[in-house]
């Protein structure tokens, strides 16, 4: 499926349908006029810079490398490398300039649950139901660096710090999460509070959330302490992912989506999956009130402000995850029907 602004704004004057549900889909009510949705509100006739650049979202390329699942996927700070694993065991690197391939080949010996680059770096982290954490160099990866133990479950999932880029966090099944520093090769320390998957808040790393069962916890990166308890969903948190400026984080479950304002810890918009069960979640890198929400052979594109979605048929397998560029303005999305694909 593909939703397009052309340069010939013109052009929408002789398909009038297609017009008013693009304005409708993308205005935005809050009239900021730097906004691409504001932007639409205008009068075709009248040039805007930012409609003329067009927008798309469209396929650009599908790689299926394996006869496994496909469960998680990460971009490198730089949007030059794409990273992704699952039930193979090993990490998949993709270089998005030349669409070649690498491999590590040291595997895990269980299925790999999550992969996240470490930022400004080509270094990389997986984590794996082998109970451990792998920590790589994309420029060199035929071997890793070095393997953190001390987790009593599988681990779930993992992330580096924006800023603080030598800590990382995990967190296993049993419900623990656990600060490592990567130079030092130590665990820091471990808390209880994170079971599904674990995120640091964007930019400044203040904030950690961490989702455990159906309730997803904002933890103090400095005091340690809880911020907010956000809860609401019916079933267990599957996704959760923050916007770019660190503002607001979307928490998925197979029946809803609720996106959460950090400045009050209140639910702000919500979305029912209608039957489509929801997984996974990325805000979109260009357009601060669209969210991309993956469930079964499906992406849900939705405009939070308008509460108005397109639903764009993308895998034939569960989408298990998503992820963005900010530099590129790329969306990837990893599926159980052993595929990646790349979204613009």
């Amino acid at each position: 499926m593909d939703l397009e602004w052309v340069d010939d704004l013109e052009q929408f004057g002789d398909v009038g349908s297609l017009d008013d549900n693009v304005e409708s889909f993308l205005s935005n009510d809050d009239g900021d006029p730097r906004d691409i949705f504001a932007a639409l509100k205008r009068s075709p006739a009248e040039p805007s810079p930012a409609v003329s650049k067009g927008f798309t979202f469209s396929e650009v390329n599908c790689w299926r490398t394996s006869n496994s699942k496909i469960v998680c996927c990460h971009f490198s700070s730089d949007g030059k490398i794409l990273a992704s694993a699952g039930h193979e065991k090993k990490a998949v690197l993709w270089n998005m300039e030349n669409f070649q391939t690498q491999y590590t080949p040291e595997e895990h010996a269980l299925i790999i649950t999550d992969v996240r680059f470490r930022p400004n770096s080509s270094q990389l982290a997986t984590s794996s139901f082998d109970r451990t954490i792998k920590l790589w160099n994309a420029a060199d990866p035929g071997f890793s660096l070095h393997t953190f133990t001390g987790h009593n479950g599988q681990v779930t999932s993992l992330d580096f710090h924006p800023k603080k880029t030598d800590l990382l966090c995990s967190c296993d099944g049993s419900g623990e999460i656990r600060y490592w520093n990567v130079t030092q090769f130590a665990c820091l320390r471990a808390i209880k509070g994170g079971s599904a998957q674990v995120r640091f808040q964007p930019h400044v790393g203040q904030f950690l959330a961490a989702a455990a069962e159906n309730v997803v916890s904002i933890f103090d990166i400095e005091t340690h302490g809880k911020k907010y308890t956000l809860q609401g969903h019916n079933t267990d948190v599957q996704s959760v992912c923050w916007d770019n400026n660190g503002e607001y984080i979307a928490s998925v479950s197979q029946d809803l989506v609720k996106v959460w304002s950090m400045s009050t810890g209140d639910c702000i918009y919500e979305l029912s999956s209608n039957g489509n069960k929801f997984h996974s979640c990325v805000f979109h890198p260009s357009y601060s009130n669209l969210l991309v929400i993956g469930g079964y052979q499906s992406l849900e594109v939705w405009n939070m402000v308008k509460n108005q979605s397109l639903t764009v048929q993308a895998h034939e397998g569960l989408i298990a995850a998503l992820a963005q560029s900010p530099v590129t303005g790329m969306i990837a999305s990893a599926s159980h029907d052993n595929s990646v694909k790349v979204w613009k």
